[in-house]
Order: C-alpha cells, then sequence, then structure tokens
C-alpha cells in the first residue's frame, strides 16, 4: 500500500523536518520521501485543510471488555475507537474474565491485535484475579508481552503486596499503574464530597481517600527505587505530593483523564448517569487546578480511561448506574478545546513522547526510512460529535452533542490507514 499525504504540518520535534509543512509519502509501511512536493502515485492521496500529523499517540488506561464482557466492548470495536482518537497504541486493563494475570491471556491480547490498525498492550494484573492478596506472574507475563502493570480498577490496597511488586519488577525495568483510592474510606460514596453532593443528598466521597494512597505509595516508590505511574488524578494536593516526589528524584509519573478537566461536581445537577466516573468529579476550583497542572508540565499525559458501559448500567438510577464514560475518540478534542494555548510541543508530549518514555515503548519518528506511526489531525477543524461517529460498541458519552474544536483525521500504522468521516 502506497500512502501520499499533501501539504500536512509536521508536529515532531525529533523529526528535521518539525514545524514545516511536507508532502510524505509513504510506501509499503515506510516513509520513503518527505519534500516540499512530491507528485507519486498512491493507493490513497489524502489532502485536507490545516492536516497536522504527529507521531503515532498512546493510551495507557482503557478497558476494552474483551474478554468475558463483549456485550460492552471488544477488542476490534476498542481498536476502531482508538484508532478514530488517533491513537495507534492503546494499554488495556486486567479486568476482564478471565483476568489477565497469566502469560496465556496476555498472549490472546497480544495475537488478536496483530490483525487491527491499533497495538493493544495488555496490562497484566498485579495480584492474582486482581484480588489483592497474592502476587501474579508478572515476569512470565513481561516475556509475553505486559511491559506494565496494574490491577486496573480494582486499586491495589495492602502496601506491603505493592511493594513486593515495585521490587519485582525491577528485574525487567517494569512500571506499576495504580489508580489511587482507599476503598475503606467512604465505600459508598457516589460523587465528591461537598456542597453538591449535600444538596443532591448522594453519599459523597473526599479527596483524602486518593490523598491518602498518593503520599504512601509515593513512600513505596522511593524506598524500593522503583517506577510507579499514578492515573485518573483528580486532587490538587495529590499533584503537590507527585511534583515535591519528582524534585526528589523519585521515579513517580502520573496521568489525568480528558474528563476531569473537563467537568465538575456542579454538572451532577442534571444526575447524568454518563458523569458518574470514578474518582469522582471535584470541585470546580479543583478541575481549573488540574487544567494549570496540564499547561505546567506536571502531569506527564492524557489517559483516556475509556470505560464502556452497555445501555442497561447507564440508564438506570443514578445509584445503580455503573461509573465510566468512553473517551478514545474524544480525548483530543476536549483538551484541544479547554487548553487551546498549550504550544505544538506539550501536544506530542502529552498524547505520545511522554507514554512512550515511560511505558519503554518505541518512539515513532517523522523521517524517512522510518516505520509509518502516525497521528493525523486537524486542530481547527470545528464539528459536532455525534451519537453515529462513535465506534465503541457502548455509547455511555457526556459529550453527544457537543461542540469541539480540534479533530483527529485519523492514523497510518505501518501498512494499516484508518480515515474520519469529513
Amino acid at each position: 500500500m502506497k500512502f501520499l499525504l499533501k501539504q500536512v504540518y509536521i508536529t515532531d520535534p525529533q523529526s528535521p523536518h518539525h514545524r514545516s509543512r511536507k508532502d510524505i509519502f509513504i510506501a509499503d509501511g515506510v516513509i520513503s520521501a518527505i519534500a516540499n512536493n512530491i507528485e507519486a502515485a498512491a493507493d490513497h492521496r489524502i489532502e485536507m485543510d490545516g492536516l497536522c500529523v504527529s507521531p503515532g499517540w498512546a493510551d495507557v488506561f482503557a478497558n476494552f471488555c474483551d474478554p468475558g464482557y463483549e456485550y460492552k466492548e471488544t477488542l476490534q470495536t476498542g481498536a476502531a475507537a482508538a484508532a478514530a482518537g488517533g491513537y495507534t497504541s492503546v494499554f488495556v486493563v486486567p479486568n476482564t474474565k478471565p483476568v489477565i494475570d497469566a502469560k496465556s491471556q496476555v498472549e490472546y491480547v497480544v495475537q488478536q491485535s496483530k490483525s487491527l490498525p491499533v497495538q493493544i498492550i495488555p496490562l497484566g494484573a498485579i495480584t492474582k484475579n486482581t484480588a489483592g492478596k497474592e502476587l501474579a506472574e508478572m515476569y512470565d507475563m513481561n516475556k509475553s508481552g505486559a511491559i506494565a502493570f496494574s490491577d486496573g480498577l480494582n486499586p491495589l490496597q495492602p502496601a506491603g503486596i505493592l511493594l513486593k511488586a515495585l521490587q519485582y519488577i525491577k528485574a525487567f525495568n517494569g512500571v506499576i499503574i495504580q489508580l489511587p483510592d482507599d476503598i475503606t474510606i467512604a465505600p459508598h460514596g457516589l460523587i465528591n464530597e461537598g456542597l453538591v453532593s449535600t444538596r443532591l443528598g448522594l453519599p459523597g466521597k473526599p479527596m483524602m481517600a486518593e490523598e491518602l494512597m498518593v503520599a504512601r505509595d509515593i513512600k513505596l516508590a522511593r524506598y524500593a527505587d522503583s517506577k510507579l505511574h499514578f492515573t485518573g488524578l483528580s486532587s490538587p494536593k495529590s499533584l503537590e505530593y507527585i511534583k515535591r516526589a519528582k524534585d526528589s528524584g523519585i521515579k513517580v509519573t502520573c496521568s489525568v483523564t480528558s474528563y476531569h478537566l473537563a467537568f465538575c461536581d456542579e454538572d451532577l445537577y442534571t444526575y447524568d448517569t454518563n458523569l458518574k466516573v470514578n474518582p469522582p468529579l471535584r470541585t470546580r476550583e479543583d478541575m481549573l487546578a488540574l487544567r494549570k497542572a496540564v499547561a505546567d508540565g506536571t502531569i506527564d499525559c492524557i489517559a483516556s480511561h475509556h470505560m464502556p458501559q452497555d445501555w442497561d448500567h447507564k440508564t438506570c438510577e443514578f445509584e445503580y448506574a455503573k461509573p465510566g464514560m468512553i473517551g478514545l475518540q474524544t480525548a483530543y478534542s476536549v483538551v484541544k478545546t479547554i487548553l487551546p494555548e498549550l504550544a505544538e510541543e506539550r501536544w506530542v508530549e502529552l498524547f505520545c513522547s511522554n507514554p512512550r518514555r515511560i511505558f519503554g515503548l518505541d518512539m515513532p519518528a517523522i523521517k524517512e526510512q522510518a516505520v509509518a506511526n502516525l497521528t493525523l489531525f486537524q486542530p481547527g477543524k470545528q464539528f459536532t460529535f455525534a451519537k453515529e461517529d462513535i465506534k465503541s460498541r457502548s455509547h455511555n458519552s457526556p459529550f453527544i452533542g457537543t461542540a469541539f474544536t480540534g479533530k483527529v483525521a485519523g492514523i497510518i500504522n505501518g501498512e494499516k490507514l484508518v480515515l474520519n468521516r469529513l
């Protein structure tokens, strides 16, 4: 297959063509030429107004529900959503049925993804059945393709088990991902504890549940001298802890979701179950603090926390609704719309270079003779996200009908091309 990209703006600080507008010719999955004007026969000629190209984006925390919960999502529909969102690599959580806690489950995901346009990387479970009691065979899973480990949606509670895991992964330079939440604090909390929860009459969950885990786990990472990534952060105090830890040389990194940047607990007056997430949406001041942390570099990357839920588990009373929303297709557009002032290089850091650096993924480059691993996007494109645009099997998104500035056009991953409808 041959692809010709006409007059695309290259955003890649490691490319000799950074910040220039060029034609790019791709043959058999390899960038064969980059020049001011290329005229060559191609299977696909791609020419769009304001089209930009960057190295392929990577997402560090998504749920594809496969195997076991295919009625919510499959690897195929999850990959389609990821490609539509501009991602060429996605980490998927181990909370499937069976749990990804052995090399056979890891190999299932790795093998299935080989035919897909997106590289799907399974996160191996830290503990067997993500029960938090006994370490899983992380070494075997690593050899089969799991390069990072997490109990996913079940935050690891015992400090002793997490310490052992942090020490264990040093043998192969792995990374632990933790969704920080002390589940013993307000275990029945539905939204952020505060004025809104009181007014709505819903049980609240304080930020302290997150902050205690972050503070504890930083100390464990320092003791083990090992790599720890926090995801889904919602508390400005947590960010303070992490910033101090980074300044002192502790190997911690962090990510935030796009929806924690877009919504706050005031948006819950509608009782929209799509806004029921974990950790819960915090106050407006907290939301603005997270935005500032994205802009100043405290937050390393954006994580989609793509959590498909079927109709039955969202179209019900708020108390009984399952938490989570789909987010792969809207992550870039959300952040671009609310933080339009971010520099080009910062976009590449948040969506590409930082996730790949943290987890040791290959860093693609936009240069001749490099394997094509590209995300195509239009930063100035205005559009309205519609239900028919959704590639996921589930439709639990509060962004349906939202007007955005900044649209993903598609991806090129080797010989695979995926383009979104105009």
